[in-house]
Protein backbone atom coordinates (compact mmCIF):
# COMPACT_ATOMS: atom_id res chain seq x y z
CA UNK A 1 0.00 0.00 0.00
CA UNK A 2 1.33 3.44 -0.96
CA UNK A 3 0.38 6.33 1.29
CA UNK A 4 1.37 9.98 1.09
CA UNK A 5 1.34 11.96 4.33
CA UNK A 6 0.63 15.54 3.22
CA UNK A 7 0.54 19.02 4.69
CA UNK A 8 0.31 22.52 3.23
CA UNK A 9 0.97 26.07 4.34
CA UNK A 10 -1.15 28.88 2.91
CA UNK A 11 -1.50 32.66 2.69
CA UNK A 12 -4.66 32.54 4.81
CA UNK A 13 -7.59 30.41 5.86
CA UNK A 14 -10.09 30.43 2.97
CA UNK A 15 -9.46 29.68 -0.71
CA UNK A 16 -12.84 31.32 -1.41
CA UNK A 17 -11.23 34.59 -0.29
CA UNK A 18 -8.43 34.19 -2.82
CA UNK A 19 -5.90 32.60 -0.50
CA UNK A 20 -3.30 30.28 -2.01
CA UNK A 21 -0.93 27.44 -1.14
CA UNK A 22 2.65 28.59 -0.49
CA UNK A 23 4.22 25.29 0.63
CA UNK A 24 3.48 21.60 0.01
CA UNK A 25 5.21 18.87 2.00
CA UNK A 26 4.71 15.15 1.38
CA UNK A 27 6.22 12.02 2.94
CA UNK A 28 5.87 8.64 1.24
CA UNK A 29 4.96 5.44 3.11
CA UNK A 30 4.94 2.09 1.35
CA UNK A 31 3.55 -0.78 3.40
CA UNK A 32 3.84 1.54 6.43
CA UNK A 33 7.54 2.19 5.97
CA UNK A 34 9.10 5.58 5.25
CA UNK A 35 10.85 5.48 1.87
CA UNK A 36 12.60 8.86 1.82
CA UNK A 37 10.87 9.63 -1.51
CA UNK A 38 9.42 12.94 -0.34
CA UNK A 39 7.91 15.88 -2.25
CA UNK A 40 8.58 19.42 -1.04
CA UNK A 41 7.92 22.70 -2.81
CA UNK A 42 7.57 26.38 -1.88
CA UNK A 43 5.23 28.32 -4.17
CA UNK A 44 4.79 31.93 -5.31
CA UNK A 45 1.13 32.76 -4.56
CA UNK A 46 0.84 36.04 -6.53
CA UNK A 47 -0.71 37.73 -3.50
CA UNK A 48 0.25 39.00 -0.06
CA UNK A 49 0.40 36.59 2.88
CA UNK A 50 -1.80 37.47 5.85
CA UNK A 51 0.16 38.70 8.86
CA UNK A 52 -1.52 36.09 11.05
CA UNK A 53 -0.42 33.33 8.69
CA UNK A 54 3.20 34.56 8.77
CA UNK A 55 3.11 34.32 12.58
CA UNK A 56 2.14 30.64 12.24
CA UNK A 57 4.59 29.45 9.57
CA UNK A 58 7.16 32.23 9.26
CA UNK A 59 7.12 32.22 5.45
CA UNK A 60 7.37 35.74 4.01
CA UNK A 61 6.42 37.34 0.71
CA UNK A 62 10.09 38.17 0.09
CA UNK A 63 11.16 34.55 0.54
CA UNK A 64 8.61 33.37 -2.06
CA UNK A 65 9.40 36.04 -4.66
CA UNK A 66 11.55 33.74 -6.84
CA UNK A 67 9.67 30.49 -6.23
CA UNK A 68 7.67 28.66 -8.94
CA UNK A 69 3.90 28.90 -9.18
CA UNK A 70 1.55 25.96 -8.64
CA UNK A 71 0.94 25.56 -12.37
CA UNK A 72 4.69 25.15 -12.84
CA UNK A 73 4.82 22.08 -10.57
CA UNK A 74 1.31 20.66 -10.96
CA UNK A 75 2.39 17.85 -13.30
CA UNK A 76 5.08 16.64 -10.88
CA UNK A 77 2.76 16.97 -7.88
CA UNK A 78 -0.16 15.12 -9.50
CA UNK A 79 2.17 12.39 -10.74
CA UNK A 80 3.53 11.99 -7.21
CA UNK A 81 0.16 11.63 -5.44
CA UNK A 82 -1.81 9.81 -8.16
CA UNK A 83 -3.15 6.43 -7.03
CA UNK A 84 -1.94 6.81 -3.43
CA UNK A 85 -3.92 7.28 -0.23
CA UNK A 86 -3.38 10.78 1.17
CA UNK A 87 -3.00 10.91 4.95
CA UNK A 88 -3.89 14.43 6.14
CA UNK A 89 -4.70 16.01 9.50
CA UNK A 90 -7.92 18.02 9.02
CA UNK A 91 -8.16 16.91 5.42
CA UNK A 92 -10.96 19.28 4.27
CA UNK A 93 -8.63 22.25 4.75
CA UNK A 94 -5.72 20.94 2.65
CA UNK A 95 -7.90 19.18 0.08
CA UNK A 96 -9.97 22.34 -0.36
CA UNK A 97 -6.85 24.37 -1.11
CA UNK A 98 -5.41 21.75 -3.47
CA UNK A 99 -8.71 21.52 -5.37
CA UNK A 100 -8.76 25.33 -5.60
CA UNK A 101 -5.25 25.35 -7.09
CA UNK A 102 -6.14 22.57 -9.54
CA UNK A 103 -9.17 24.58 -10.66
CA UNK A 104 -7.17 27.80 -11.09
CA UNK A 105 -4.70 26.11 -13.45
CA UNK A 106 -7.48 24.32 -15.40
CA UNK A 107 -6.11 20.89 -14.56
CA UNK A 108 -9.48 19.22 -15.07
CA UNK A 109 -9.23 16.88 -12.07
CA UNK A 110 -9.76 17.18 -8.34
CA UNK A 111 -8.16 15.27 -5.48
CA UNK A 112 -11.02 12.72 -5.42
CA UNK A 113 -10.22 11.86 -9.05
CA UNK A 114 -6.58 11.19 -8.21
CA UNK A 115 -6.45 9.36 -4.88
CA UNK A 116 -8.20 8.38 -1.66
CA UNK A 117 -7.99 10.53 1.49
CA UNK A 118 -7.66 9.47 5.13
CA UNK A 119 -8.29 12.20 7.73
CA UNK A 120 -6.20 11.58 10.86
CA UNK A 121 -8.14 14.26 12.77
CA UNK A 122 -11.35 12.25 12.37
CA UNK A 123 -9.45 9.12 13.35
CA UNK A 124 -8.03 10.80 16.46
CA UNK A 125 -11.46 12.10 17.51
CA UNK A 126 -12.85 8.56 17.36
CA UNK A 127 -9.91 7.18 19.35
CA UNK A 128 -9.82 10.04 21.90
CA UNK A 129 -13.28 11.64 22.11
CA UNK A 130 -13.52 14.83 24.13
CA UNK A 131 -9.74 15.38 24.14
CA UNK A 132 -7.45 17.75 22.25
CA UNK A 133 -6.48 16.15 18.96
CA UNK A 134 -4.33 18.73 17.25
CA UNK A 135 -0.89 17.62 16.08
CA UNK A 136 0.94 18.92 19.16
CA UNK A 137 -1.51 17.17 21.51
CA UNK A 138 -1.13 13.90 19.60
CA UNK A 139 2.65 14.19 19.71
CA UNK A 140 2.47 14.51 23.50
CA UNK A 141 -0.01 11.62 23.79
CA UNK A 142 2.06 9.26 21.63
CA UNK A 143 5.45 10.52 22.82
CA UNK A 144 6.49 11.80 19.39
CA UNK A 145 9.35 14.31 19.39
CA UNK A 146 8.11 17.62 17.97
CA UNK A 147 10.78 19.84 19.53
CA UNK A 148 11.75 21.17 16.08
CA UNK A 149 8.25 22.58 15.56
CA UNK A 150 8.79 26.19 16.68
CA UNK A 151 6.87 27.25 13.56
CA UNK A 152 4.59 25.25 11.29
CA UNK A 153 6.22 23.89 8.13
CA UNK A 154 4.58 21.63 5.56
CA UNK A 155 7.38 19.07 5.21
CA UNK A 156 8.22 19.03 8.93
CA UNK A 157 4.56 18.64 9.88
CA UNK A 158 4.13 15.85 7.32
CA UNK A 159 7.12 14.02 8.82
CA UNK A 160 5.71 14.42 12.35
CA UNK A 161 2.22 13.37 11.21
CA UNK A 162 3.68 10.22 9.64
CA UNK A 163 5.10 9.23 13.05
CA UNK A 164 1.80 10.08 14.76
CA UNK A 165 -0.24 8.11 12.22
CA UNK A 166 1.93 5.02 12.60
CA UNK A 167 1.69 5.30 16.40
CA UNK A 168 -2.10 5.80 16.31
CA UNK A 169 -2.56 2.74 14.18
CA UNK A 170 -0.26 0.63 16.34
CA UNK A 171 2.36 0.05 13.66
CA UNK A 172 0.24 -2.75 12.24
CA UNK A 173 -1.95 -3.42 9.25
CA UNK A 174 -5.39 -4.73 10.25
CA UNK A 175 -6.15 -8.20 8.89
CA UNK A 176 -9.79 -8.36 7.85
CA UNK A 177 -11.93 -10.96 6.10
CA UNK A 178 -14.51 -8.28 5.29
CA UNK A 179 -14.93 -6.69 1.90
CA UNK A 180 -14.97 -2.98 2.78
CA UNK A 181 -12.57 -0.38 4.13
CA UNK A 182 -13.52 1.52 7.27
CA UNK A 183 -12.42 5.11 7.87
CA UNK A 184 -9.17 5.26 9.79
CA UNK A 185 -8.20 1.65 9.23
CA UNK A 186 -5.88 -0.03 6.75
CA UNK A 187 -7.01 -3.48 5.73
CA UNK A 188 -5.66 -6.36 3.68
CA UNK A 189 -7.46 -9.44 2.46
CA UNK A 190 -6.45 -12.80 3.83
CA UNK A 191 -4.95 -15.02 1.15
CA UNK A 192 -5.97 -18.61 0.60
CA UNK A 193 -3.84 -21.01 2.72
CA UNK A 194 -1.00 -22.63 0.78
CA UNK A 195 0.49 -25.97 1.88
CA UNK A 196 4.29 -26.05 2.14
CA UNK A 197 6.31 -28.86 0.60
CA UNK A 198 7.11 -31.76 2.96
CA UNK A 199 10.79 -31.71 1.95
CA UNK A 200 11.27 -27.99 2.62
CA UNK A 201 14.30 -26.84 4.63
CA UNK A 202 13.61 -26.20 8.33
CA UNK A 203 12.67 -22.65 9.18
CA UNK A 204 15.47 -20.53 10.56
CA UNK A 205 14.64 -19.01 13.95
CA UNK A 206 16.25 -15.63 14.67
CA UNK A 207 15.99 -14.53 18.30
CA UNK A 208 15.62 -10.86 19.21
CA UNK A 209 18.78 -9.33 20.68
CA UNK A 210 18.60 -7.29 23.94
CA UNK A 211 18.29 -3.98 22.08
CA UNK A 212 15.40 -5.27 19.98
CA UNK A 213 13.69 -6.73 23.05
CA UNK A 214 13.98 -3.39 24.83
CA UNK A 215 12.51 -1.57 21.82
CA UNK A 216 9.66 -4.09 21.76
CA UNK A 217 8.88 -3.51 25.43
CA UNK A 218 9.00 0.25 24.91
CA UNK A 219 6.48 -0.03 22.10
CA UNK A 220 4.16 -2.19 24.22
CA UNK A 221 4.31 0.37 27.02
CA UNK A 222 3.48 3.19 24.60
CA UNK A 223 0.48 1.25 23.25
CA UNK A 224 -0.73 0.50 26.78
CA UNK A 225 -0.36 4.16 27.79
CA UNK A 226 -2.25 5.39 24.73
CA UNK A 227 -5.06 2.85 25.07
CA UNK A 228 -5.31 2.93 28.85
CA UNK A 229 -5.05 -0.83 29.18
CA UNK A 230 -2.67 -3.73 28.81
CA UNK A 231 -1.87 -4.67 25.23
CA UNK A 232 -3.09 -8.00 23.84
CA UNK A 233 0.53 -9.11 23.40
CA UNK A 234 1.33 -8.54 27.08
CA UNK A 235 -1.88 -10.28 28.11
CA UNK A 236 -0.95 -13.36 26.08
CA UNK A 237 2.61 -13.38 27.44
CA UNK A 238 1.33 -13.33 31.03
CA UNK A 239 -0.89 -16.39 30.51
Amino acid sequence: MRQIVLDTETTGLEPQDGHRIIEIGCVELINRRLTGNNFHQYLQPDREIDAGAIEVHGITNEFLADKPRFQDVVADFVGYIRGAELVIHNAPFDVGFINHELTLCDHGQQVADLCAVLDTLLMARKLHPGQKNNLDALCKRYEIDNSRRDLHGALLDAEILADVYLAMTGGQVTLSLGSGLETGESMVRAEEPRRLADNRAPLRVIRADPEESAAHQSRLQAIAKASGRQSVWEALESQ
